[in-house]
């Protein structure tokens, strides 16, 4: 177990953006997807390589919806893309210091995206694999209700990704997808974290936000 909190750096939709962050200082950093415009292979090098050398001792991050290369290229392939001292979370966990992180990349389905899942059974088969102990869990969309609502006021959240955390009961939920409703909501024993630093019409608008693990 760990001897003392941990501060984490939680982040989302940079969408090829990543330069122009300002970032403090921390423990671990956690990107939960969109880190591209469109998946191109040159896109997803730049982040890899910016990523790669931040000065955090713990670099996490999932794909997004707009994040083609990572649901079409071969997992060998993937695997030399990804530099050393970085992890890449596909309906996976890793523990760090007796935190345990689950991250998956699954939304459902909307415009023929990157890994969009039919809403129901078939992305509820994702949620099952989140382990009941998770201590931050990280996905790219949010849970339905929370911190879902569209510029249009429409919730696009996932019903079946809700009823699993609230099974969970995770320390924090990290998340982003709908860049416009970015903030930070506390229901039960969870802190919810919409961490979009783009907002609606992609400018760079919202501050990363810093968290204890």
């Amino acid at each position: 177990m760990k001897d003392k909190p941990l501060k984490i750096i939680a982040i989302s939709d940079t969408h090829g953006q990543h330069r122009s962050l300002k970032l403090t200082k921390g423990d671990i950093i956690i990107h939960s997807g969109d880190v591209s415009k469109s998946g191109r292979p040159e896109e997803i090098q730049d982040f890899l390589d910016w990523f790669s050398k931040l000065k955090f001792a713990h670099k996490i991050f999932i794909a997004g919806n707009h994040d083609f290369l990572f649901e079409n290229e071969l997992t060998d392939m993937l695997s030399k893309m990804i530099p050393e001292g970085v992890t890449y979370l596909n309906d996976s966990g890793v523990e760090i210091v007796g935190i345990k992180i689950w991250g998956s990349p699954v939304t459902p389905w909307f415009n023929d995206w990157a890994f969009n899942r039919d809403r129901g059974g078939e992305i509820k088969k994702h949620w099952d694999l989140i382990p009941n102990d998770t201590d931050i869990l990280v996905t790219h969309g949010p849970p339905f209700g929370i911190l879902d609502e569209t510029v249009y006021g429409k919730r696009t959240g996932c019903e079946e990704l809700l009823v699993r955390v609230s099974q969970v009961k995770p320390k924090y939920h990290i998340f982003g997808h709908i860049h416009e409703d970015y903030g930070q909501f506390i229901k039960g024993e969870t802190t919810f974290i919409n961490a979009s630093v783009l907002d609606d019409w992609y400018d760079m608008k919202n501050k990363p936000f810093e968290l204890w693990g």
